[in-house]
């Protein structure tokens, strides 16, 4: 833990929309809602927000927008499933001001090992830029195994992985043969966050840190300085969240929540659809209960 070039919370911010446009304004406005909340970073256009829907070029606009407000580190999303497009996104990203880069390993491709090993060593060598390789394989149908993450690791712009497989068995040999190396494990999956951080995680790029981002920072500062106690209460506090903000598609229930607490717009782009009523419901409910907390 001592090399981590990755610590704390750093929320997958939404892509609002107004319409068929992005509302830089209210985008500008939640980056610095979440800054003031105390978060360690901010990770604009990955899966949370909506990436697979932007243009390149609402890509780079949406970077560039957060990077313009906020002082705290910004990790842009900026995978593919083509080789080529992730270098121009971590390119163009790189030229909007982001400090670093999160790519999610080729989708629908499913590539084997060595080919998902050069994609992300293409772009580390290309892109003089930190960079997260994010393992969530209920999106991308291909896991990235252990022996190929400890191989990436030892590269210098290689810095980080983000873990959303729910295999702690795999999580935890990562975490214990990269510890000397500067590399970070960060959690992908807000149940998991506690377990992971038990196991040397260092943070989380997390969900629900868009609608409690202070208790998601107070939960995982208080696991890394050794007090499970407070982290404990605090993950069973937040668990029915966790467990709501995942009842559908990400992110169809969190935009909902952030809707319900007014910290945005709701809408989201074609194919996603609205949250069902029954589960709008029951999150609203969570939302209530969490106030209580307050």
């Amino acid at each position: 833990m001592t090399n981590t070039p990755f610590r704390g919370v750093y929320p997958a911010m939404t892509t609002p929309f107004e319409g068929d446009s992005i509302d830089y304004d209210q985008l500008r406005s939640d980056a610095q809602r979440l800054e003031r909340a105390g978060v360690h970073g901010l990770v604009p256009v990955g899966s949370t927000g909506e990436s697979a829907t932007l243009t390149h070029d609402e890509h780079a606009e949406v970077v560039e927008a957060v990077v313009e407000v906020v002082d705290v580190p910004v990790i842009a999303g900026t995978g593919s499933n083509a080789t080529h497009e992730a270098l121009e996104l971590s390119r163009r990203a790189e030229a909007a001001g982001a400090d670093a880069l999160l790519l999610i390993s080729p989708y629908y491709n499913k590539p084997e090992p060595a080919g998902m090993e050069r994609h992300f060593r293409t772009v580390a060598d290309e892109v003089d830029l930190p960079q997260i390789v994010y393992n969530v394989p209920s999106r991308t149908g291909r896991n990235i195994d252990v022996e190929t993450t400890v191989s990436l690791a030892s590269h210098e712009n290689i810095a980080g992985y983000k873990a959303a497989s729910g295999d702690l068995g795999q999580i935890g040999e990562i975490i214990e043969r990269t510890r000397s190396e500067e590399f970070a494990v960060l959690s992908g999956d807000d149940a998991l966050t506690l377990p992971m951080l038990s196991l040397g995680a260092t943070g989380t790029i997390s969900v629900s840190a868009n609608v409690e981002p202070e208790r998601t920072c107070e939960l995982v500062e208080s696991a890394l300085d050794g007090d499970y106690d407070r982290a404990q209460e605090l993950q069973h506090e937040l668990g029915p969240l966790f467990r709501a903000l995942f009842s559908e598609t990400n992110p169809i229930p969190v935009k909902t929540a952030m809707e319900i607490r007014e910290y945005g717009p709701g809408e989201l782009r074609p194919p996603l659809s609205s949250l069902s009523k029954e589960n709008r419901e029951e999150l609203a409910g969570v939302l209530d209960s969490l106030e209580g907390f307050a």
